[in-house]
């Protein structure tokens, strides 16, 4: 099946595909600090030297004024490093560059945009510090660094000044009015209060101590005073913890079924 998608044209300049590229991998570090860089200072010198076997030795010397440069990370790195060279023969690595088209108001036409192939790797060169005593004390700050405790205690010689939020949390706001509504509940009779009380067990034999509260709107600590007067608090299943009218205060309507069977007796 055909693709559908529509293929941009690109132009693909191959004139450099035959220049040699050196592929070179750097310690972190080194990278920081060549990313900050700014492009009017020398970064380093690389030197390149063949011995008596004509092998390649290569090395690389950053330079002062790079090593002086201010960065957020103030350690002192290496200066002097040496970089492994590692011919590249059993791959065929490519680098390629790509620069964005332009249109052109005054012909009116516009380009597209332009793949370079700038080359292809023929050496791996991987850059390593020498062990030498900056190299060590680099290591030792990092390493102080590394173990240094992320909280700690500090003793205070001095008063600190503690300062309260100004705005409250609306959740807290409406917590306090809410305590402020209750504290202003006001004791009704006790003959009213009772009277609730009557008819609210002829409805339901049984009933949880916080519904009497939203039946009454009475004070918790009044209205259960009254309620040890004419009710009893179940402690067994299955009305464990809830409230019923003593025996001499019930008067509940007879059943139906009763009122049925006195009929037939008739």
């Amino acid at each position: 099946m055909a693709n559908s998608t529509p293929h941009t044209d690109k132009e693909l300049d191959v004139n450099n595909s035959s220049r040699g590229i050196w592929l070179v991998k750097v310690p972190k570090y080194i990278a920081s600090k060549w990313e900050k860089a700014p492009s009017s200072i020398e970064v380093g010198k690389l030197k390149i030297n063949r011995n008596a076997s004509q092998k390649v030795q290569v090395s690389l010397t950053l330079s002062e004024s790079m090593l002086c440069m201010d960065t957020d990370n103030q350690e002192s790195i290496p200066r002097n490093h040496k970089l492994d060279v590692t011919p590249v023969t059993r791959q065929v690595l490519g680098v390629f560059s790509q620069t964005a088209g332009s249109y052109k108001m005054e012909e009116g036409v516009s380009e597209p945009d332009k793949l370079v192939l700038e080359g292809k790797i023929v050496q791996r060169l991987e850059c390593k510090p020498y062990a030498d005593d900056d190299y060590m004390k680099m290591k030792l700050e990092s390493f102080k660094r590394a173990h240094q405790p992320v909280r700690f205690v500090k003793q205070l010689d001095r008063v600190v000044q503690n300062y309260k939020p100004v705005a409250n949390h609306k959740n807290l706001i409406e917590y306090d009015a809410k305590k402020k509504a209750e504290g202003k509940r006001l004791r009704d009779d006790k003959d009213a209060v009772l009277d609730m009380l009557f008819k609210a067990f002829d409805k339901h034999q049984y009933y949880h101590f916080r519904d009497l509260v939203l039946i009454t709107k009475q004070p918790p600590g009044y209205l259960k005073d009254i309620l040890k007067e004419v009710c009893s608090q179940n402690m067994k299943n299955p009305h464990k913890n809830m409230w019923e009218l003593k025996p001499e205060y019930r008067h509940y309507k007879k059943e139906e079924t009763d009122a049925g069977a006195s009929t037939s007796s008739a």
